[in-house]
């Protein structure tokens, strides 16, 4: 199942961004991973925000916040081109809840993580690319 996790300083996203990210960024995922919009699905896009305390991370010109996403997913189940997608969308994401504009797009950083099939376990069990796609067909979108 998908997970997505955004670091950042905190203090870095505006109060409704905050508020939102982690739903959004979630959703993106959820998207470009062309899962079903059920409540079962959702229930599985792990998000987090982990906020450092301010001046944690700079770089070596200077100490404006920048944002890291790691997504992890399913080894070989995304396609360049939706991998393509979900950093483009994730990186829009992100510059909307800090209050940003496009110019700030290289303060984004997004890592896609695959996890080799069968090193992946939920419920005790070891859960299959193969074992979510069948489950995926087999859900109807309540959206």
């Amino acid at each position: 199942m998908p997970m997505i996790r955004l670091t950042t300083q905190a203090g870095a996203l505006t109060q409704q961004g905050r508020h939102s990210v982690q739903r959004d960024l979630a959703a993106v995922l959820l998207r470009w991973e062309g899962a079903p919009d059920t409540a079962f699905f959702r229930a599985q896009a792990w998000s987090y925000l982990v906020e450092l305390p301010q001046a944690a991370q700079i770089t070596a010109e200077d100490d404006a916040p920048r944002f890291l996403v790691e997504v992890t997913v399913p080894q070989g189940a995304r396609s360049e081109r939706r991998k393509a997608g979900l950093v483009e969308e994730a990186t829009k994401t992100v510059l909307a809840a800090a209050g940003l504009g496009r110019d700030d797009a290289l303060r984004v950083w997004v890592l896609v993580q695959e996890q080799p099939d069968g090193t992946w376990g939920a419920g005790g069990s070891v859960v299959r690319h193969a074992d979510l796609v069948a489950l995926a067909k087999g859900q109807h979108t309540d959206a």
